[in-house]
């Protein structure tokens, strides 16, 4: 450009996108739950992925791997250290419990200000970080930069349960059934279709994880007992309340809707909800409510993807809220 010549002027289109567009790495890629985030990452108006990090696909196009992703970004292998000099305006792990204390030691050493995103167990009691279930901890949700992602089981219990929060006795007890996803990728009887083929298959029906996570952040006692049945993804709560007060069924479905009036993605109905007919879904379904004669047994069935709600769309309602726009950008009802 000649001496003294003016420069061409910036498009305001073109900086709103430069302003706007967010950068999101994502660790523990190979998975169903990082399957999904690059599918709602790379649709979303205001996301993009920095990079993707996985071990075992390192150097392969992450578009060989999902269809519905329209980038050209290869597959990295990027430890604690690389992932933290990545320069990315939010990190997301993806990966087993106990593995995240790494990436979090670096993010915090070379780059605090970076929005880092657990989907494990590993941060959902520590102090300092915020345990994004939208629906019941919006409040403290904007500008926070840890955010620790609830479980799947964890978030179809405690749905079901907050609206009758302030009239229930302890223990409660929850059944649930997920579908074999939940179980991951690593090779397991719980997620072996043949050995779950016409089968349901219990465990840890003591201490499951996320009979103390919902314990701890409803301060009431859970009882929860986990099955894995042979479907693919949708998972299935049936909660069993005793209350302290005797209630009437109307009164009952007049509380849920309206503490979820204001909740697009939370749907109450009458009758039980199906997995069927969430799986695929970014939502919940409440319903099923049924009383005992005397109006102090109350029982609540509760369903979710346990990829959706229960994993990438509420990592997205999360970032989404963290980064100060629509909760639901990027999130297509």
């Amino acid at each position: 450009m000649a001496s003294g010549e003016e420069k061409p002027a910036i498009p305001i289109t073109a900086l709103w996108e430069r302003i706007m567009t967010i950068s999101i790495g994502l660790v523990g890629a190979r998975g169903h739950v990082g399957s999904e985030l690059i599918r709602l990452i790379d649709a979303h108006p205001e996301f993009e992925l920095g990079f993707v990090s996985s071990r075992e696909r390192a150097g392969q196009k992450v578009a060989a791997h999902e269809n519905s992703y329209h980038g050209d970004l290869d597959y990295v292998n990027l430890d604690a250290e690389q992932s933290a000099g990545q320069s990315v305006d939010a990190l997301i792990l993806a990966l087993p419990n106990n593995m995240a204390e790494a990436y979090v030691n670096a993010i915090d050493l070379h780059s605090p200000n970076t929005v880092l995103l657990d989907l494990s167990a590993d941060y959902r009691f520590s102090a300092g970080w915020y345990y994004g279930l939208p629906e019941l901890t919006r409040s403290k949700a904007r500008a926070q930069t840890r955010i620790s992602n609830p479980g799947c089981y964890a978030t179809a219990m405690q749905l079901a349960i907050a609206p009758m929060l302030g009239n229930v006795e302890e223990p409660l007890q929850c059944f649930g059934v997920s579908g074999y996803s939940g179980a991951g990728t690593s090779p397991s009887d719980k997620n072996d279709p043949e050995k779950l083929h016409d089968n349901l298959m219990p465990y840890s029906l003591a201490e499951h994880m996320h009979e103390r996570e919902v314990s701890f952040h409803l301060d009431k006692r859970i009882e929860f007992m986990p099955h894995v049945a042979s479907h693919f993804r949708g998972l299935t709560v049936t909660s069993n309340l005793h209350l302290k007060e005797a209630v009437k069924l109307e009164e009952v479905l007049q509380c849920y809707r309206d503490f979820y009036r204001e909740e697009p993605l939370i749907e109450i109905i009458e009758s039980a909800p199906w997995v069927s007919r969430i799986a695929g879904k970014h939502g919940v379904q409440i319903g099923g409510f049924t009383l005992s004669d005397d109006g102090k047994r109350l029982v609540v069935v509760s369903t979710l993807d346990n990829l959706l709600k229960g994993a990438a769309t509420q990592a997205i309602q999360n970032l989404n809220l963290a980064f100060g726009l629509d909760e639901l950008a990027g999130i297509h009802l």
